[in-house]
């Protein structure tokens, strides 16, 4: 009998070896979906918050959620070098910002590691920005690279392009010198792909 059991549960730990080794196989990112295993949930624990905040605002989820990944792994309690908090990485100067426009007197930025509040803050900050962007052939670009290094930055490397208001999302992309706002970019447009291949969108 122990003989028979410790085989069964060979052949049943073989069959979740292979059937999670065709699943990465298949898989498009191999290494997220390793890690969205070992994550144990935290990729996907703010999913319905992130959708009603984007739809709050206008955004599509999947790019929300690709914002989350790259900003702070799903890690609703991450401080970045510079003081941003939260989900969305969102600094305090923005989170007063969001607050003074939605009234909010009692804000605090301590309030920014609350998901929700991260979230609705972040998505409204990025918004304004696709929303600066709106006459650009893709706004996309410009947006994260907004979000990422500041609009001042944005308008620089818009006039570095040498083509000014004429610069289309390519042109902008190439003329960005800072390589860590180029990645930023790139991972984000990328992870947003690879969301919407997932979903079959």
């Amino acid at each position: 009998m122990f003989r028979f059991l410790r085989n069964l549960a060979l052949v049943i730990a073989f069959a979740a070896f292979a059937a999670a080794s065709v699943l990465l196989w298949t898989s498009t990112d191999p290494l997220y979906t390793a890690q969205e295993w070992t994550a144990l949930g935290r990729f996907s624990t703010h999913d319905e918050i992130i959708g009603e905040m984007s739809e709050k605002h206008r955004l599509d989820p999947l790019l929300v959620k690709a914002i989350v990944w790259r900003e702070s792994a799903f890690d609703a309690n991450k401080v970045g070098t510079s003081g941003e908090r939260g989900l969305m990485q969102v600094g305090e100067a923005a989170g007063r910002d969001w607050a003074k426009a939605r009234k909010i007197e009692t804000f605090l930025p301590t309030d920014l590691f609350d998901a929700r509040t991260n979230l609705d803050a972040g998505t409204w900050y990025f918004r304004r920005a696709l929303d600066r962007w709106k006459g650009k052939d893709d706004p996309l670009p410009f947006a994260l690279a907004e979000y990422n290094a500041g609009a001042s930055r944005v308008d620089r490397w818009i006039h570095d392009s040498g083509l000014g208001d004429k610069a289309d999302s390519r042109d902008f992309f190439y003329a960005i010198d800072f390589p860590g706002t180029r990645r930023y970019v790139e991972e984000i447009t990328a992870r947003y792909r690879f969301y919407k291949t997932r979903e079959g969108r």
